[in-house]
């Protein structure tokens, strides 16, 4: 990649960002002084950090459809959450393999502390994505309405933050996506015979009695 110098203050000079570092400072330049941006922001990385957030949600669900008998619901929401974990821990090995600095050039400002100084993939990217669409699957909305609510802002949120390159994002979705995927297919194959296991069985006869 190319390079040229800039000044600051008029003597100092630094090399100009270039590459995915120079699309982060645009991104930053064009939302990080905006009112509210970086509280929000922070909020989000917050919530995702370690996919905490998702795994409150998806237990939630989970209880939920225990108190009301449903164990296919039950168990969709507790994929959910297993999904969204699952694809947390993926990231997080990848991230050791690959070992990608953080962003790190004066010109972008970095707006929250981070576990690490590994980049690549976003762990937040990766575990929101997988939880979106899992979500919406144990909530029965139509496949793409909660990924499009969810996912493009955690995305961007990490760019605001100054915590990841553009790719870092985009692959974190892809793998949360992945997993995701893997977590529906396995559900195909398995769904039926957990389903039928006597820790569902023994659970849901003993609810149904209770509520009769």
């Amino acid at each position: 990649m190319s390079s040229e110098s800039i000044e600051i203050n008029g003597h100092e000079t630094v090399t100009a960002p270039t590459g995915e570092a120079a699309i982060l400072v645009a991104v930053q330049s064009a939302l990080v002084d905006r009112p509210g941006v970086i509280p929000a922001a922070r909020g989000l990385s917050h919530f995702g950090e370690h996919s905490l957030g998702w795994l409150a949600i998806a237990g939630v669900g989970a209880a939920l459809a225990y108190r009301r008998g449903d164990a296919r619901g039950e168990l969709t929401w507790a994929q959910a959450g297993a999904g969204a974990f699952g694809a947390h821990a993926a990231s997080v090995i990848i991230k050791r393999v690959v070992r990608r600095r953080r962003p790190n050039h004066p010109a972008i400002r970095v707006g929250v502390s981070t576990p690490s100084k590994l980049s690549f993939p976003s762990s937040h990217a990766t575990s929101t994505t997988a939880a979106a669409i899992l979500i919406g699957r144990a909530a029965g909305l139509p496949p793409a309405v909660v990924p499009a609510v969810l996912v493009p802002p955690m995305l961007l949120s990490r760019l605001v933050l100054g915590v990841h390159y553009p790719t870092d994002v985009a692959a974190g979705a892809a793998i949360g996506a992945a997993s995701a995927g893997a977590v529906i297919a396995g559900d195909k194959l398995f769904g039926d015979k957990i389903l039928g296991s006597r820790l569902f069985r023994g659970r849901n006869s003993s609810r149904r009695a209770d509520v009769r």
